[in-house]
């Protein structure tokens, strides 16, 4: 069973930063068979796109409200992808997912990823 989960949340002042984690795992499931990405969601919203990188780390996509505040990474070897977020403003709040994608790049939607984890939870006081 494909598991992951995600950890590095937090209350955080404004301007403030944080480095999330999303650990990987399953009897043989491997991250670098799979572009990854995270997705944030807020009390009322939707689901959206926060930034993605494909299957080696060779390319990276970000929502514009994150570009040059948010840098998404991945370590194959470790089966774990991470999302270091700087500069964090109080509508960065939310619960942060990771994401798997086998087939489809670049991520754009939730509905292109197949595993999902569980979330952890970023708030940002102003």
């Amino acid at each position: 069973q494909v598991q992951l989960v995600e950890s590095g949340g937090g209350l955080v002042q404004a301007g403030g930063s944080l480095r999330l984690s999303c650990a990987a795992s399953g009897r043989t499931f491997s991250i670098s068979n799979y572009a990854m990405a995270w997705f944030r969601q807020a009390p009322g919203k939707e689901r959206e796109f926060v930034a993605a990188i494909s299957w080696r780390g060779s390319s990276t996509s970000y929502t514009d409200s994150v570009k040059g505040r948010f840098t998404i990474s991945r370590d194959n070897a470790k089966n774990t992808i991470y999302l270091q977020v700087n500069n964090l403003k109080p509508e960065d709040t939310a619960v942060y997912y990771c994401a798997a994608d086998r087939l489809a790049w670049p991520i754009t939607k939730a509905t292109m990823c197949d595993y999902w984890g569980q979330g952890t939870q970023v708030t940002v006081s102003s």
